[in-house]
């Protein structure tokens, strides 16, 4: 276990209830790992397997048919882990100093032993959290918050009928609504629930923006902001790549850039991603692959719902669950390879943990503080009204 994972666990109850002091803490984290980062340039042997988060895909079945995605047809169609694997995958993540387990899919609430997976992820310390598309959520969530789920993350697509378009089964926006509603009536904020808005050609405007911002704040939801991808295995770029960006997208993608800084501004609680990270949206987005910011998947393992293990989302395979133990594939000579395979992007460079990745890069960091800082509020005023202080809307009508 990593001497993170260890600081991690003594101060987990003590800043839980304190948000300034967490802040302070990852920003003393983000100052750390650029040393680390700096250092590795002329000595690449510092990095090293350093497990913070673990993302399993339990099952590839999914409820939706999103533009967006190949789960539920071509990507490891009719796979699921069963009970047994997962189990084993935490009992070594413990092990092995993760710090928190991410169980998605697909679809996970469509797995029947999900509660169960979370009750002994919770059980082990590693404060479980689940990527849903919330439309079982409100016939689920009493099952899992008494499982000891306390934290989710949903993936938002659009408001109304632009939701329902993208995951192209009417009614949809509808049935997420009605199901976050019944969460917060049920638990209050017990729950912390988080709305990943997915930045694509087609959204990357203000009105859905806004549309998207207002229903967090109606919701008390923390607000994240995912870019559309063009590496990872189980995305898809749509018929002709629609959802892609050009360069030619550069000033609309200047205009969203401004209007989040404004939101984290207002609500810096409810948009915990850095400022650096936020202006450095359209350049990820136009540059694609050719961003050159040093990885840090070195803190990641992905399981796939076939029992694939591998370093990150898209490459650097480890092993397979249905062969061999997590245990078994960690620290092991291919692992610090891929670590600072990573590191080093020889790989296909995705987008991944895009903040994380920014906040270690010296060069990165300096960069994009100064264009923040600079020109945040001359962005902000020419593009379009402020909707930092946006209200919340009533719920959508369909």
């Amino acid at each position: 276990m990593s001497l993170h994972s260890h600081i991690v666990r003594l101060l987990r109850p003590v800043v839980i209830d304190r948000p300034h002091l967490k802040q302070q803490l990852v920003q003393l984290d983000g100052t750390a790992a650029r040393w680390q980062h700096s250092v590795a340039d002329r000595l690449p042997i510092v990095i090293r397997p350093q497990p913070r988060l673990l993302t399993v895909a339990i099952t590839a079945r999914c409820n939706l048919r999103c533009i967006g995605c190949r789960y539920e047809r071509d990507f490891m169609l009719g796979q699921q882990l069963p009970l047994s694997i997962v189990l084993d995958l935490l009992h070594d993540a413990r092990e092995a100093g993760f710090e928190r387990v991410r169980l998605y899919g697909g679809e996970p609430l469509l797995h029947k032993d999900l509660a169960r997976m979370v009750q002994t992820a919770s059980e082990l310390g590693l404060h479980p959290f689940i990527t849903t598309n919330g439309l079982l959520l409100g016939g689920k969530i009493e099952e899992l918050y008494s499982a000891g789920l306390r934290s989710l993350t949903i993936g938002y697509y659009g408001n109304g009928n632009g939701y329902d378009r993208y995951v192209q089964r009417h009614g949809s926006f509808a049935r997420l609504e009605r199901s976050i509603a019944a969460v917060r009536d049920r638990y209050g904020t017990e729950i912390a629930m988080q709305i990943n808005f997915l930045l694509c050609k087609p959204s990357a405007n203000l009105k859905d923006l806004e549309s998207a911002w207002r229903f967090a704040l109606r919701y008390s939801l923390k607000f994240q902001v995912d870019l559309v991808h063009y590496s990872l295995p189980y995305f898809s770029e749509g018929i002709d790549r629609e959802l892609q960006f050009t360069s030619d997208d550069r000033p609309a993608l200047d205009a969203v850039k401004a209007a989040l800084a404004e939101m984290k501004e207002a609500r810096p609680d409810l948009y915990p991603e850095s400022i650096q990270s936020i202006y450095s949206i359209a350049d990820w987005a136009i540059k694609g692959p050719n961003m050159r910011v040093p990885c840090t998947a070195y803190r990641l393992i992905w399981v796939g719902a076939d029992g694939t293990v591998q370093l990150c989302y898209v490459t650097f395979k480890l092993g397979n669950l249905h062969k061999q133990r997590l245990r078994e594939m960690l620290f092991t000579d291919a692992h610090y390879r891929a670590c600072r395979d990573a590191f080093a992007l020889n790989c296909p460079n995705c987008h991944c943990e895009r903040d994380d990745r920014i906040r270690a890069d010296s060069t990165s960091h300096r960069l994009f503080t100064q264009l923040a800082y600079e020109n945040r509020r001359v962005l902000a005023g020419a593009a379009a009204p402020s909707l930092a202080n946006a209200g919340p809307t009533e719920p959508a009508s369909q």
